[in-house]
């Protein structure tokens, strides 16, 4: 199909369009929610906590964005690759089953039910509420999701244009009538000391770092229909749009975390942020704006349903392909619907461990493939800085377990363990042995290549 597609320069409306569309994809579920329970949990220390969440919330997945441009890949197997055909495959799989069926792409129908609709129905029928809702939910995404080249139209021209307008009306009469100076709130007792590593950690939940290298694969397919098959003018095209997405994304997630923090004034801290954004807007709105939020969250959340399952099944049909992009569809699509019905609390509860382990490694592959031109995408390099990785992101993975895991004899050992690792309270154990690693591995390069040259052979080196 590509192969048809007629070859022309972007104009300033396509460059819109494709920005809107990259926004759509990423700003999702956890993108509304988290920021706002971020700013009830930090209180006065707002500001601290809203700039070590933007590292992980926008400065990462532009990075992820920019890390599939550098290398000219087409999806996250590409980004892993360097370390073999295997471990890129498993790599792929665990990240598109942690923002798809397991956990990111379930929660865009929980959240949108929550948050949106929940308060409409009685709590003895939520569940058969739940149940019928993720069936239309995934049902439409399905259908908007399954022809490929309307992606883009489908999603930067409509749904995302919808949500903006919706949220901005919010906005407007929130912040008109504060419920409070945000500055003299209370913060909770870990962020009136740690708030800058705690929103650096909350910005795990939102998966958009991960994301940013899944969703790789359906930007870059939307960029190719727009004309630009040429990969080096795709890539540019691509860290182009995305930075002005994440830009604009950045601005909300402040707002957000605006918002959550002056709500303190009327309300107490909710168990999560789906919670206080219902009580803002029926605060201000009353049943008008459970409508408005009910919509509004819909939207947000089905944009990025709509390319979580379309990029799951691109790369699994690109890599796995004895079954169509359709059929891979429908897969993600009902694995979808069945987790959405464990509920958004347990949902939460399991994802976090899992994010734990995959978000140093992510990290850590995002900043060799943007570094990767300095070393020649040397496979050696990629190897020390991962093994140093894997090993305190497991660690991590243990301690955010539930308690039934984290608290049992083996989950205590780990942590003692863990409490020798520099940073380990803050949960940044893997930062220190990471760069202990990439310096091994320059190393380790360096003295390859003064052997290729002393000696004037060639010396194998892996990539």
């Amino acid at each position: 199909m590509l192969n048809r597609v007629q070859k022309r320069n972007l104009t300033k409306r396509d460059y819109v369009t494709l920005s809107s569309m990259i926004f759509a994809l990423f700003f999702g579920a956890g993108n509304l929610i988290f920021p706002l329970h971020l700013g009830q949990l930090a209180g006065g220390h707002w500001g601290i906590a809203a700039a070590g969440f933007l590292i992980t919330a926008v400065l990462l997945p532009l990075l992820s964005v920019l890390a599939v441009c550098v290398t000219k890949s087409k999806g996250v197997y590409d980004i892993g690759k360097p370390l073999g055909a295997t471990f890129a495959v498993v790599f792929m799989v665990l990240i598109h089953f942690t923002i798809g069926p397991f956990f990111g792409t379930p929660r865009t129908a929980t959240v949108s039910f929550t948050v949106g609709l929940a308060p409409f129905f009685p709590a003895k029928y939520q569940s058969l509420a739940l149940l019928l809702f993720s069936a239309a939910f995934f049902g439409l995404a399905y259908y908007l999701s399954v022809e490929q080249s309307k992606i883009m139209a489908r999603v930067g021209k409509l749904l995302n244009p919808l949500f903006l307008l919706l949220l901005v009306a919010i906005f407007a009469v929130a912040f008109s009538s504060p419920l409070a100076h945000a500055g003299s709130t209370s913060a909770t007792a870990a962020y009136q000391t740690t708030g800058f590593t705690n929103g650096f950690l909350q910005g795990y939940n939102t998966m958009d770092a991960l994301a940013g290298l899944a969703l790789g694969v359906t930007i870059v397919t939307a960029v190719n229909f727009m004309g630009q098959t040429d990969p080096n003018k795709a890539a540019w095209v691509t860290a182009r749009a995305g930075f002005f997405s994440m830009a604009f994304e950045g601005l909300i997630y402040v707002l957000l975390i605006l918002l959550g923090a002056q709500s303190l004034g009327q309300f107490k801290l909710s168990d999560n942020g789906g919670v206080a954004f219902d009580q803002i807007v029926n605060h201000y709105m009353g049943n008008v704006g459970q409508a408005i939020l009910a919509v509004l969250i819909i939207t947000t959340c089905l944009t990025t349903a709509i390319g979580l399952v379309a990029a799951f099944a691109q790369d699994f049909h690109k890599h796995f392909g004895f079954l169509s992009y359709k059929a891979w569809l429908r897969i993600t699509c009902l694995a979808s619907f069945l987790t959405a019905n464990v509920g958004l609390n347990q949902i939460i509860a399991w994802s976090t461990p899992v994010l734990m382990f995959l978000y140093p490694l992510a990290m850590a592959l995002i900043f060799l493939s943007i570094l990767s031109p300095l070393f020649h995408k040397s496979s050696v390099v990629y190897v020390w800085v991962v093994v140093f990785t894997v090993v305190p992101a497991v660690f991590d993975m243990v301690a955010a377990f539930p308690a039934v895991v984290s608290q049992s004899t083996f989950g205590q050992a780990m942590a003692h363990v863990q409490s020798f690792l520099p940073l380990a309270s803050s949960g940044m154990d893997w930062l220190v042995p990471a760069l202990v690693g990439a310096v091994f591995g320059t190393a380790h390069y360096l003295l390859l290549q003064r052997a290729k040259t002393s000696t004037g052979m060639e010396v194998p080196i892996k990539r």
